[in-house]
């Protein structure tokens, strides 16, 4: 057997739960520009789900539940940091953001990659990181 067929083969997909659904698939949709796959109103749980495709076949999934706790961003907490997307240049995405009202950090330098890289925040102050691949 090879690892192909027993070990981990990449990500598929990562779940992100929002407070308001109809501003955080604006946000995902127009604003980032991703594909909706599918969406599904899940009515025993008072619930969306919302299947979104990113370029290289990655999936984010967007679900919305009737008031869900916040995520402690500052200070950081534990568990999962950010969600970082790959582009191949920083400054055009940076302005298409800054179009729709989203502010960027400064760009920073990857010390030990040497890549340059940003953060912007999601409607729900989730942390999201682009990085430059070239």
């Amino acid at each position: 057997m090879t690892t192909a067929t027993t070990g981990l083969l990449g990500i598929h997909h990562a779940a992100l739960i929002c407070s308001d659904y109809a501003r955080s698939k604006d946000f995902y949709v127009r604003v980032l520009g991703l594909r909706i796959m599918a969406e599904n109103h899940r009515a025993a749980r008072d619930s969306w789900k919302l299947d979104l495709a990113l370029p290289d076949g990655g999936q984010l999934e967007l679900f919305s539940f009737p008031s869900p706790p916040a995520r402690p961003s500052r200070p950081e907490a534990q568990g999962l940091r950010h969600l970082a997307f790959r582009v191949a240049a920083l400054e055009p995405f940076i302005e298409r953001l800054a179009s729709h009202g989203v502010a960027c950090e400064p760009i920073r330098v990857d010390e030990y990659t040497g890549r340059r890289f940003t953060f912007f925040a999601d409607p729900d102050d989730l942390p999201l990181e682009l990085y430059e691949v070239g």
